[in-house]
């Protein structure tokens, strides 16, 4: 009796929360945020070798990889206000 209900409650809690509104639209904007992140360590990692020429490029690839994160977590903002 106790292991059907501890069954059924995870099975309940399961279920309230895959069926939340915007769960995979937030999974994904997560998902995209954790790869914009890498991009970013990855860019800033490239300040050590390149050279005065290509530095130019690489802030503005810096630059635009902000403005993507911002993006973004203005979209999680943007949707959690919505939830709640």
């Amino acid at each position: 009796m106790l292991v059907r209900t501890v069954i059924l409650y995870a099975v309940m809690t399961v279920c309230a929360v895959a069926f939340h509104e915007h769960t995979f639209a937030v999974f994904e904007l997560r998902e995209e945020l954790q790869m914009r992140f890498m991009n970013m360590w990855e860019l800033l990692d490239q300040l050590k070798y390149v050279t005065a020429e290509q530095r130019v490029i690489v802030y503005q690839e810096i630059q635009d990889m902000r403005e993507q994160i911002q993006l973004i977590i203005d979209e999680l903002i943007r949707l959690d206000k919505e939830q709640h």
